[in-house]
C-alpha cells in the first residue's frame, strides 16, 4: 500500500483542497466530511490513520469536498449540526444551529427553575434547536414550537423523536439515552402567535432580522443555502419583531420572560418595541464575540 492511499493522506489532501476557499475551517471541515464519508468517528480516524482509504471512500470524500467548494455549509452536506452538546438534523429548510444562539440558551436556563412545570413557546422554531434544548435541560417543561414552514416543522418533529442525551462512559464509548421530548412538545404551523390561545412562562425566538436589500450581500454560504424565509426581516430588518412582541406580552404569565435574538445594530429599536408593549427589566446579552445578541424582557 502506498502512503498516499491512507486515511491520513486522504484527510491531508482534503484539507489542502478546502484551504483554497475555507482556510480557517479547512481542517475541521475535512474531518467532519471524512467522518461522514467513512462512517468512522474522529477517534477511529486517528487510530486507523495508516489504513488504506479505498477507491470508493476516496471518490465519496472528493464528492463531498466538491460540494463544500460550492459554498454549501458542512452541516447541510452531512445533514446534522452540533448544538449545546447534542446533534440536530438540518436541511435546506432551516437555518443551521449556530454557536451564537447558545447565548440565548444560557440566558434562558438562568431564568428557568429546574424543578418546576414550565410552559415554553418557540416562535419560528426551525430545526427546533432552541426549544428542544431547553426541554432537554428542564425535564418538567413542556413546549410549543410554531413555524410558517411545514418542511421546518417536519424536521423539528424528527429532531424531537431522535434527540438523545449522550453519556460518556470512557475514552471511546458512550450510552445514548432517549430524552422522550416528543411527548413534551407540540409543533404547529402558523404565523407567529396569530390565532394561538395559549399561555407560557417563557417565549423565545430567533426571527429573521436581515433587511431585505442586504440579503444579496451576505456570505455565499448563507445567501445560497439558508432559506430566505428565515433571513428576510423586511425593509428595516425588524418587521417580525413588530408582529410578535405585543402578542408575546399577552401570552406570557405574570413574571414570564421574552428572549429574542437580534441583529448587531438592532438593540435600541427592539428594546423600544418591548418597552412600548409593557415589558420591564429589559436587558441585553452579548455573544462570545462581544456582539449584541439577545434581548430579555419580563412581563410584570
Amino acid at each position: 500500500m502506498r502512503a498516499e492511499q491512507t486515511l491520513e493522506a486522504l484527510q491531508r489532501r482534503m484539507i489542502q483542497q478546502l484551504k483554497t476557499q475555507h482556510h480557517e475551517t479547512a481542517p475541521l471541515d475535512a474531518r467532519l466530511l471524512l467522518e461522514h464519508a467513512s462512517g468512522l468517528s474522529s477517534t477511529d480516524l486517528a487510530m486507523q490513520a495508516k489504513q488504506e482509504a479505498g477507491s470508493t471512500l476516496i471518490h465519496d470524500a472528493q464528492a463531498l469536498v466538491a460540494l463544500r467548494l460550492t459554498g454549501m455549509p458542512v452541516a447541510k452536506i452531512i445533514g446534522h449540526k452540533e448544538f449545546w452538546g447534542r446533534r440536530f438534523h438540518v436541511s435546506s429548510a432551516v437555518l443551521d444551529p449556530r454557536p451564537d444562539s447558545e447565548t440565548l440558551i444560557e440566558a434562558a436556563l438562568a431564568l428557568l427553575p429546574e424543578k418546576k412545570a414550565l410552559r415554553l413557546i418557540d416562535l419560528g422554531t426551525g430545526s427546533g434547536c432552541l426549544l428542544l434544548t431547553l426541554l432537554a435541560e428542564r425535564p418538567l417543561a413542556r413546549g410549543l414550537g410554531i413555524d410558517k414552514s411545514r418542511a421546518a416543522l417536519s424536521l423539528a418533529r424528527r429532531n424531537a423523536h431522535c434527540l438523545k442525551l449522550r453519556l460518556k462512559l470512557g475514552l471511546d464509548s458512550a450510552l445514548d439515552l432517549n430524552l422522550g421530548l416528543r411527548r413534551r412538545v407540540a409543533l404547529r404551523h402558523g404565523d407567529w402567535l396569530h390565532g394561538v390561545n395559549a399561555t407560557a412562562d417563557m417565549i423565545v425566538a430567533n426571527p429573521p432580522y436581515i433587511a431585505s436589500d442586504s440579503i444579496d450581500r451576505l456570505d455565499r454560504d448563507v445567501r445560497l443555502f439558508d432559506p430566505r424565509l428565515a433571513l428576510d426581516g423586511g425593509s428595516d430588518g425588524i418587521g417580525p419583531y413588530h408582529a410578535l412582541i405585543a402578542p408575546s406580552f399577552q401570552c406570557l404569565t405574570g413574571g414570564g420572560h421574552l428572549l429574542l435574538e437580534i441583529g448587531v445594530t438592532q438593540a435600541e429599536a427592539i428594546s423600544a418595541l418591548m418597552a412600548a408593549a409593557g415589558f420591564t427589566d429589559i436587558s441585553l446579552r452579548q455573544d462570545l464575540a462581544g456582539r449584541d445578541r439577545v434581548l430579555i424582557g419580563r412581563k410584570p
